[in-house]
């Protein structure tokens, strides 16, 4: 379930920083007595503000973003009914999100909870890291939209809508099994999120879930 008390997260190595922020009601409150979830919307906030896309590195490569990012991805995957029991494995589909694998990494496993990290490499097709034999994986980006940009190691664009160019052949040569796909921001605007995957290959088309653990509506839209 989501970890909504601040001092479940000082367990795993979350120093407080108190910082002032502004809430819905206009009052100032500290950083540290924020929700997890609200401390790492701020965190977001202020590294998308003003630009259309944003890689997060700044938030995710530091110390106390990336512990918040690992622990309230997992706890939003565990609401849409993927607990870490359910999937062996995370996999980065761009740069940019590899720094998001390893928050996850770290994460289930300061909850005592084993969880491998791998790479897609789609400039020589290939599986970096672990191996995901027969395993159970969900794939990640730190941001997919359709503003999100076509990074130099792979095409992870969303087009449409919810239409995404992705060629599943590395990941199945594996024999691996793909659950969904998780994103920290998201811009599919709908009641049960769905990523149409089309490979490109052969046109093949199949859906597969998409968590998003915000959406850049309520990041960008708050007072």
């Amino acid at each position: 379930m989501y970890m909504s008390d601040e001092k479940a997260f000082r367990k795993t190595g979350v120093k407080a920083t108190v910082k002032e922020t502004k809430t819905d009601n206009s009052s100032a409150t500290p950083f540290a007595l924020l929700d997890p979830r609200d401390q790492l919307a701020q965190l977001l906030r202020a590294s998308i503000d003003g630009k259309p896309f944003s890689e997060l590195q700044d938030v995710l490569l530091q110390h106390q973003g990336s512990i918040l990012a690992g622990h309230i991805l997992l706890d939003t995957l565990e609401e849409q009914g993927y607990s870490v029991d359910d999937f062996d494995a995370v996999g980065a589909l761009t740069a940019a999100s590899i720094p998001l694998m390893n928050s996850l990494v770290h994460a289930a496993a300061s909850r005592g909870e084993d969880l491998d990290g791998f790479i897609i490499d789609f400039v020589y097709p290939s599986i970096k890291g672990s191996s995901i034999k027969d395993k159970r994986v969900i794939l990640l980006d730190s941001w997919l939209s359709e503003k999100s940009y076509v990074q130099t190691s792979s095409l992870v664009t969303l087009r449409n809508g919810n239409e995404l160019g992705l060629d599943f052949g590395i990941v199945q040569q594996q024999g691996a099994q793909v659950l969904a796909i998780a994103s920290l921001i998201g811009g599919v605007d709908m009641v049960s999120p769905e990523i149409e995957v089309v490979n490109p290959a052969n046109q093949e088309r199949t859906s597969l879930p998409f968590i998003q653990v915000y959406k850049e509506v309520e990041l960008r839209n708050h007072a």
